[in-house]
């Protein structure tokens, strides 16, 4: 006879990446200790941390599971190791510098329970430091010509507009739950994204599969992210516009795929290195360069269309 405590409260794995923030990644896991939920496993994966030893997270809290990479695998590669050795029947994977609230699991697994055609959803998604303001209520589609999409609900104050669940284009990669059948029948995410676009080309694939996705409004996460818009630094720049058009590469077919290339060779690009020459931002417009001849150099590499699979 199955145990009724299981079927309540199938496990959960907590996986967050660390890199060079160890008292960040405390503070969430912290966070988990005020939580509701009773079954749950925590596992870190530290990306290699050059200066700041993450050995103190297992110091603190000796019950998670913290794994140290010998290189950095970015976003993707990170939270692929974590999952590798997940035990629960769902994954949550969520940022370091996040902080949940008490109950915010039990409405992610009743949706999920509930619902075996859901394949991954995020929760209602507000800033840490202004907890009234909305970073997170669900996703456009995107765009298929300039790769691009529009957050539902962000920089909105709270009045109550997104108080109910509802089906989303995508998840939001700060914080977003998948049931390992779905991680298995679709594979892992893609780690040649390294940084940025990587949980959407996997959302992307999840949805191909058949599945859905949503945004669950009474669960609740505060992202620790600042509110005003930062500084773009050359990596940033890099890796946000060489993967903007990797997505392509691996979503978008036919004539709008051909389209979209004309776009960004004809639109995209010169207007984004004049501006960056007017601004005299030469190092922005060094690493935007760069990011387009990547793809030159990888024009015709198979590799750019692989996917891990749990070993």
């Amino acid at each position: 006879m199955d145990d009724p405590a299981i079927i309540k409260y199938p496990l959960v794995s907590v996986i967050t990446v660390n890199y060079d923030q160890p008292e960040i990644t405390c503070d969430l896991i912290e966070s988990f200790r005020k939580i509701t939920y009773p079954s749950i496993e925590i596992i870190v994966v530290d990306n290699d941390s050059p200066t700041h030893d993450p050995d103190i997270i297992f110091q603190r809290y000796p019950y998670i599971n913290l794994i140290k990479s010998d290189r950095n695998l970015g976003f993707a590669g990170g939270n692929n190791l974590g999952i590798n050795i997940a035990k629960g029947k769902y994954v949550l994977l969520i940022n370091n510098d996040t902080e949940v609230t008490p109950g915010f699991l039990e409405p992610l697994i009743a949706k999920l329970e509930q619902n075996p055609d859901i394949g991954i959803i995020s929760p209602k998604i507000k800033y840490f430091y202004k907890q009234t303001i909305i970073q997170y209520a669900g996703y456009s589609p995107i765009n298929p010509i300039t790769i691009r999409n529009k957050g539902i609900g962000f920089m909105e104050e709270d009045l109550g507009q997104y108080e109910e669940d509802r089906e989303t284009n995508y998840a939001f990669g700060a914080a977003m739950m998948i049931p390992m059948e779905v991680i298995r029948k679709v594979g892992l995410m893609a780690d040649i994204f390294f940084l940025y676009y990587e949980e959407l080309d996997w959302i992307q694939r999840i949805k191909d599969a058949g599945y859905k996705v949503y945004y669950i409004h009474n669960s609740l996460v505060y992202h620790k992210d600042s509110i005003t818009t930062g500084s773009m630094s050359p990596l940033k720049i890099y890796y946000l516009n060489r993967n903007r058009i990797l997505y392509m590469r691996r979503n978008i077919h036919g004539w709008k795929a051909f389209v979209s290339s004309l776009y960004q060779g004809m639109v995209a690009v010169p207007k984004n290195i004049t501006t960056f020459l007017i601004k005299g931002q030469t190092n922005l417009c060094h690493a935007y360069i760069n990011a387009i001849l990547w793809h030159l150099r990888n024009l015709f590499n198979k590799e750019l269309h692989n996917n891990p699979h749990i070993t």
